[in-house]
């Protein structure tokens, strides 16, 4: 299912209340202007939320609650800064047993209402629904019902079109009249109490939300009553140094990207990364998530060139090599991509079972059986205990088969399948394993397993197609066949020359022509089609 509008035309609870009565599953991606947020459904309910270039305040939240000290959260960004810059600052607070894990979840629910209570405000615009996407792994989540929090948010959106008139922008800086604030006899709430000594006429609001530790509607709320009170005034707003903003922009920019990327808007994406380079033309990062970009949409020539350019920077990691032998192999340049295979080992101070992986899948499409098979057994054994990826599981699978171990392929492929239900494209191997193997029941039960899950994978369709043909259950067969030519009509002659037997043997002789026309056109050098189409032509209808 896939879900795109304007906020103009449906709102953003509007959205969510679709998306919860139909129990979907994905990420609504939401972007306004430069800003760009998500949300994660699982089965109708919310699991994950959160806003780009919008500072995690949990360590503030944690502390403005009493759970943490302010030294503990010190301590913990240090350590993420220094030691553990791949953790989440929870998980490292839990290490430290300063937090509890039943915390962090309240907490995280907290601030993932937070995400989505800000994007109701946002009133133009754009979102976008991608079916079955899911948060990363290291990402903490929740169930919440959206429709809990339907209420709540349309009173802050209210609450924000008056709060706008006062604060407009989060660049404004204000200054407190004390001596107006002393002669009053006004009851300031805990919140105006907390701002009051941080406005001092050179913080503006930004700085004001993260000194304070104070969510951005409680600290709009907050000023708004204070200004219409008519104790603090603007005097100005905040302007940082050309370098600063510089660097701040292209961090929105990257952040924006991989945001954008995640969510699979690549042309957003795209256009995100290319603003890094603009302003920064060493940035090894922006190219390499443009080549990732380039290489889902099978741009390989320009995936090549845009990482030739990041290799050139004297930062660049060892995934940009790999990734560029990557490319290189799928435009069939196999000799320069084993070079930058060895250069990835080489800029990586050691071996990687991934490269070892890729060298494998090499030797594969230049017939190198022995030295294939060897590759994929030295990428497992660098693994250790750790799981090999599926693509490991295919092509050592298929390295098993073509040196002729069809037991050895057959377990390799099963365990892969068992190790990764959801990946269809082992499911295929799967079934390509036991129909090698002459065991057709096998093939077809494999295939229809895959398929299950919606794959559309058109080999797995064709596969299962064989399987009826042979059977010959033709009506089964002729499904399976346009479902796969649907998803990929250059799939092969073989598909349209089968499909042109069906036809014509329920006597349906244009249709039947009409096939074998195609698969001829896929396969000129086909004499024995070609006869067959002359002698059909000959044929009184």
């Amino acid at each position: 299912m896939a879900i795109k509008g304007s906020l103009r035309e449906a709102s953003l609870p509007d959205v969510l209340q679709l998306l919860a009565m139909g129990q979907k599953t994905g990420c609504l991606s939401v972007t306004d202007r430069n800003n760009f947020g998500y949300i994660y459904f699982d089965r109708g309910r919310i699991s994950y939320a959160s806003i780009v270039n919008r500072r995690d305040r949990l360590g503030d939240t944690l502390v403005k609650n009493n759970v943490i000290t302010q030294r503990e959260l010190d301590a913990a960004i240090d350590a993420q800064a220094t030691q553990q810059r791949n953790k989440r600052l929870g998980e490292i607070l839990i290490e430290q047993h300063i937090l509890t894990r039943e915390e962090l979840h309240r907490y995280i629910r907290v601030q993932i209402e937070e995400a989505v209570y800000y994007l109701f405000t946002w009133m133009q615009g754009t979102f976008s629904f991608e079916a079955d996407m899911r948060p990363d792994d290291h990402d903490v989540l929740v169930s919440i019902n959206p429709e809990s929090l339907l209420l709540e948010g349309a009173r802050r959106v209210d609450e924000w079109s008056l709060i706008e008139k006062k604060v407009p922008s989060f660049d404004l800086i204000f200054e407190l009249d004390s001596g107006r604030l002393a002669a009053s006899e006004s009851q300031l709430t805990p919140q105006q109490h907390q701002l009051a000594p941080l406005i001092d006429g050179r913080r503006d609001v930004t700085a004001l939300i993260d000194m304070s530790g104070l969510g951005d509607f409680e600290v709009g709320k907050a000023l708004y009553g204070l200004a219409t009170a008519g104790f603090i005034q603007r005097v100005g707003k905040s302007r940082p140094q050309d370098d600063v903003v510089r660097e701040a922009r292209v961090e929105e920019h990257r952040n924006l990207g991989v945001a954008f990327y995640r969510t699979a808007m690549f042309e957003e994406a795209t256009r995100e990364f290319r603003r890094v380079v603009e302003l920064q033309d060493s940035d090894v990062q922006a190219r390499f998530f443009l080549s990732l970009v380039s290489m889902r949409e099978g741009r390989w020539s320009e995936a090549v060139l845009t990482l030739r350019e990041a290799a050139a920077q004297p930062t660049a990691r060892p995934s940009i090599f790999h990734n560029l032998a990557y490319a290189l192999e799928r435009l069939g340049h196999l000799d320069e991509a084993r070079e930058m295979l060895h250069e990835a080992i080489v800029r990586g101070g050691g071996d990687d079972p991934r490269i070892r992986t890729s060298f494998g899948v090499l030797a594969l499409r230049t017939g190198e059986v022995e030295e294939a098979n060897a590759s994929f057994a030295s990428a497992r054994a660098l693994l250790g205990k750790r799981l090999p990826s599926p693509a490991w599981f295919h092509y050592a699978s298929l390295a098993a088969g073509l040196a002729g171990d069809l037991d050895r392929a057959l377990e390799l492929i099963t365990e892969g399948v068992k190790a990764h239900p959801q990946v269809a494209v082992l499911g295929n191997t799967l079934a390509a394993v036991h129909e090698r193997r002459g065991d057709f029941a096998a093939a077809a039960q494999a295939a229809e397993a895959a398929l299950g899950d919606g794959s559309t994978i058109p080999q797995l369709h064709k596969n299962l197609g064989d399987y009826f043909y042979r059977a010959l259950r033709y009506e089964e067969a002729l499904d399976q066949y346009q479902r796969a030519i649907k998803i990929n009509p250059a799939l092969g002659d073989d598909v349209y020359f089968k499909l042109g037997n069906i036809r014509f043997k329920w006597q349906e002789k244009e249709q039947a022509l009409a096939y074998w026309e195609r698969s001829l056109a896929l396969n000129p050098e086909n004499e024995i089609l070609r006869t067959n189409l002359e002698l059909a032509r000959t044929q009184p209808s």
